[in-house]
């Protein structure tokens, strides 16, 4: 009996590491349970044991009083306190991070400020799922498997407010994710202040009305929409990213997706006309003149304001989707291509794309763009974002150009996420599943590993045509989230779906600390 009671313990306890193992997404690279559990609520303090942590252990400190109502104070090293130890690695990646959880303290070690923030990450993931702050005694040595974790919000079909998207920054830092790709300008609306050209506010910010339901219903409402964030506030997010680690991708649409600032300036059209921020959705056939020179001065003063605001290496110059309608008829345009020997308009696009590439790399920034941007060339020091499927990327590779992969199959996260659309929210349509998601593979198989190696990682994209506000955004957002941090953090040899799946049973619960308007269809699935 006593054998048998004993067996009984060992299991439940085998049971109880297993339930805690899965408590962390991304997975880590290697996570070691061990025997006994270390009560947290007797953590007293926070130490820097060596480096420059103090950030995080603020950041730490304050995300244990919100969430677990534990009060600890950043102490200097001192043995009669029982710690978490934040403690600089000599050597290693700066990203890569020990934890270790044993019976008289945390520790989590690592060579970077990012690396200590994602112990941080995990531990919290930890204490949530944890059964009363139990926490199982562990090791776990982790590093991302890509440099490019990014998820896009678009805030020019849908606005959105600074507290949301602080928000929507904090769902990325859960998950390890280190790019927020910001969506910035579009037809349907300029969300952006820049102090040189003042319409962009007054008139690009706002449209006269929005359509309502389906495309093919081409119905409109008459409810004059729109928004913007002033510089301030744009630095207020900035920083707020930059202390979890986040880089902004601000995107600015060129040449096309432009009619939202020609409404404002229509001097940068092709045609003498007037214009209106878009109420519809979708491409339209007026876009900034190539041929002018305005256009350029125009452009590279609104760069000028963008990278004084923000501090990252790749500024998105979008270059998607830009009909070259107006230019064939274009007198301008058709004397630039006649001026600079090009081929056609194709090559006028590039030459465009290729001359704010050049304008941007004087100041010591570089361009990112749509896959589009290839046609007819392209740009030197570019590096593409392929969503037109992975042809793009791939392209850009094997020209040894870094790539970003972010296919509408599965990266779109405006898409259908289960096939019973009935009860679903309307969509723009497609479908990709929390299982599409989690089963992609970034590296597509044509390329060799030299070519593999200019593959940065992918984005999840959340465009919002029909995503009405920030409840939807988190909806369609989450857990497909969740599961792409895992495709682009954890080894691919290591990934389970139906792990995942149970893990993230467990791990909704700080989701719904949150008060989180996710899908919950992984719910119903089963191992």
């Amino acid at each position: 009996m006593r054998f048998t009671l004993l067996l009984i313990f060992t299991l439940m306890q085998l049971m109880a590491i297993s339930q805690d193992i899965i408590s962390i997404i991304p997975q880590p690279v290697s996570l070691q349970p061990q025997e006994g559990y270390l009560n947290a609520k007797k953590i007293s303090g926070i130490v820097i044991e060596s480096g420059h942590f103090q950030a995080e252990s603020d950041y730490l400190t304050n995300a244990l009083k919100e969430n677990f109502n534990l009060i600890l104070k950043p102490k200097m090293a001192d043995p009669n306190v029982k710690p978490i130890l934040l403690r600089q690695l000599a050597t290693g990646d700066s990203a890569a991070y020990n934890l270790y959880i044993n019976y008289e303290q945390i520790i989590i070690e690592s060579a970077g400020k990012v690396g200590i923030f994602y112990g941080i990450q995990s531990l919290l993931q930890i204490m949530a799922s944890s059964n009363n702050l139990q926490l199982l005694q562990l090791e776990v040595n982790d590093s991302p498997r890509f440099s490019w974790r990014g998820m896009h919000l678009d805030c020019s079909r849908h606005f959105f407010t600074v507290d949301e998207v602080k928000k929507y920054i904090d769902y990325l830092a859960l998950y390890k994710m280190n790019v927020f790709h910001w969506h910035l300008t579009d037809d349907q609306g300029w969300r952006i202040e820049i102090k040189e050209y003042p319409k962009l506010t007054e008139v690009a910010a706002w449209r006269s009305g929005s359509m309502v339901g389906a495309y093919s219903k081409n119905q409109f409402d008459e409810i004059r929409y729109g928004g913007y964030y002033t510089q301030d506030q744009i630095r207020e997010v900035v920083a707020y990213a930059a202390q979890r680690h986040i880089t902004i991708v601000p995107e600015i649409e060129m040449p096309g997706h432009s009619l939202a600032a020609l409404a404002a300036y229509p001097n940068l059209a092709c045609k003498d006309s007037t214009f209106e921020v878009s109420r519809k959705w979708g491409v339209f056939d007026d876009v900034f003149c190539a041929g002018n020179e305005e256009v350029f001065e125009f452009l590279q003063d609104v760069l000028d304001e963008v990278i004084t605001l923000f501090p990252s290496e790749y500024i998105h110059i979008g270059g998607d989707e830009c009909p070259k309608t107006r230019w064939k008829t274009c007198d301008k345009c058709q004397q630039r291509i006649a001026d600079e020997q090009l081929r056609d308009e194709h090559h006028l696009q590039s030459y465009f794309i290729q001359r704010m590439e050049q304008y941007l790399n004087a100041k010591g920034r570089k361009i990112i763009g749509w896959d589009e941007i290839l046609e007819g060339g392209l740009a030197p020091n570019a590096a593409v974002m392929s969503w037109r499927g992975t042809k793009g990327g791939i392209a850009a590779a094997q020209a040894g150009h870094f790539a970003v992969m972010t296919p509408g199959k599965p990266c779109y996260f405006d898409h259908y996420q289960s096939e019973n659309k009935n009860t679903e929210p309307h969509a723009i349509g497609g479908l990709n599943t929390l299982a599409d998601v989690y089963n992609y593979e970034p590296i597509p198989e044509s390329l060799n590993s030299e070519q593999a190696k200019f593959i940065l990682g992918a984005q999840g994209n959340v465009w919002t045509e029909y995503i009405l506000n920030f409840a939807q955004v988190e909806y369609m957002a989450l857990p497909r989230m969740a599961a792409l941090s895992e495709v682009l953090w954890t080894p691919a040899s290591l990934k389970s779906y139906p792990d995942f799946v149970d893990h993230l049973k467990t791990n909704c619960k700080i989701l719904d600390k949150l008060n989180t308007h996710y899908a919950k269809h992984f719910l119903n699935e089963k191992r």
